[in-house]
């Protein structure tokens, strides 16, 4: 007796399809916690507020890509750790980016609370 190799597979798809189904009624029972759970992921809601900056975990996220993870530079990065330039100069690639740096990777509002943090650096 053979059998036929497709009927796994039917088997397998209906079963896919059935679960996707079901999680996707769940999904829909549950949307007002959901949408609650991606406000608070994503920062929104009452609990953020446009003075709760942290430069130190901006850094963790957007600048140890390329100027490694003590901020003392990798290739052409420079280190961040006591960099020569002032205070204002540092604003000034924040802002408006120079050689790998892009512009506006900080946020305007929060240039100067980036510039000073990278300053304490020393």
């Amino acid at each position: 007796m053979q059998r036929n190799p497709i009927i796994p597979f039917i088997l397998i798809m209906a079963f896919g399809i059935g679960l996707i189904f079901f999680l996707s009624l769940d999904g829909v029972g549950n949307k007002e916690e959901i949408a609650a759970t991606e406000e608070h992921a994503e920062g929104g809601g009452e609990e953020a507020s446009a003075g709760e900056f942290d430069p130190e975990a901006f850094a963790q996220g957007k600048c140890i890509g390329c100027h490694g993870n003590s901020y003392e530079g990798t290739g052409a990065a420079p280190a961040l750790v006591g960099t020569a330039l002032s205070e204002d100069e540092v604003k000034d690639v924040l802002a408006n980016g120079r050689g790998a740096m892009p512009a506006g990777l900080v946020p305007a509002e929060n240039i100067d609370a980036m510039a000073a943090w990278i300053k304490s650096l020393e």
